[in-house]
């Protein structure tokens, strides 16, 4: 699976990538047939002080693409719930797909 990370309007740093890699290349145990992934990272500018953190992922798999959005304080804790999020609908499809 190719994983390809948009941060938008800001510089990451190789850990975060990293990170990102790791955790969205652990997918494919759930679901085989992932052909690519795109995490876009985005700081959200509301009002407050401290910007909120989004991590938006888009698979790309066959039939229709799978996506979540999550915000949180922190890129890393956005990453995990998007994760979280993202497996429970391939499960789903993988599901779906052994009932027909």
């Amino acid at each position: 699976m190719q994983i390809q990370i948009h941060p938008i309007h800001f510089q990451t740093d190789a850990r975060l990538e990293e990170t990102i890699q790791e955790k969205v290349g652990r997918l494919t145990h759930y679901y085989a047939k992932i052909e690519r992934a795109d995490v876009y990272l985005k700081l959200d500018n509301n009002d407050a002080q401290v910007k909120q953190k989004v991590v938006e992922i888009r698979l790309h798999v066959p039939g229709a693409d799978l996506f979540t959005s999550q915000t949180s304080n922190m890129f890393e804790a956005a990453l995990d719930l998007s994760i979280d999020q993202i497996k429970k609908q391939l499960i789903r499809k993988k599901e779906k797909q052994l009932e027909h």
